[in-house]
């Protein structure tokens, strides 16, 4: 291979590398927010699953659609349709859903609007079809389920269960999920490099927010207090 050919791998390798970086701060950051399973209540465990439930399983589909359609590189889409394609295939809502009514934790409609206002803000951004922020984004989330898998198994096991198919799955296949989704954006920025006005965490940043503040922090509790 030549030295021409060879540079914008090399760059691309660079900048993924670099941002996935950041993205790694960010969840380190969220992980220190993390409490003791055993430190929770039943009632704090089942909110935490429930509020995850009420996110992943319309969602992330979606989310990984829009963001394929947002996607002008050809050489980062295949990356995105074998995401797409494993999550259709092996129908990972339903994993979501046994995982989720084996511990006790089925979302009530009490849930679903705790994370109603910051979902609404990352779907709206993900409709914006914005390549390179979405990509960033939906790489953010891969890497932080694949280290959330093991704390999730946790909170389901405290609570009696036994069905882990989801976690078990996702604690493996978000790697190469993540890697591949940070190698997309790098391919994706290289070949389409954002203006000076754009926002390349935009979308990393509401989806941090939907985590933290209305999946992990029970929003209707801060109301209560």
């Amino acid at each position: 291979m030549s030295t021409e050919a060879l540079a914008p791998q090399l760059q691309d390798a660079s900048l993924g590398a670099s941002i996935q970086q950041q993205v790694v701060t960010i969840i380190d950051d969220l992980f220190a927010q993390l409490r003791d399973p055993k430190a929770l209540t039943s009632d704090e465990r089942r909110g935490i699953i429930a509020r995850y439930s009420s996110v992943l399983e319309g969602n992330f589909i979606y989310w990984m659609t829009a963001t394929y359609l947002a996607t002008d590189s050809e050489e980062a889409r295949p990356i995105l349709i074998e995401n797409l394609y494993e999550e259709v295939r092996e129908s990972h809502p339903v994993m979501l859903r046994k995982f989720t009514i084996g511990a006790n934790a089925f979302p009530t409609d009490t849930d679903s609007l705790a994370v109603d206002a910051d979902l609404t803000k990352v779907r709206l951004f993900l409709g914006k079809l914005q390549g390179v922020q979405s990509l960033l984004t939906m790489a953010f989330f891969e890497s932080f389920i694949q280290r959330f898998m093991p704390y999730l198994a946790d909170l389901a096991v405290a609570q009696g269960s036994t069905e882990l198919e989801y976690t078990d799955v996702h604690g493996v296949c978000d790697v190469a999920h993540s890697e591949g989704l940070f190698r997309a954006t790098a391919l994706e920025m290289t070949r389409h490099p954002l203006g000076a006005e754009s926002d390349l965490f935009e979308g990393v940043d509401l989806l941090r927010n939907l985590i933290l503040h209305s999946i992990i922090q029970d929003p209707a509790a801060k109301l209560a207090a």
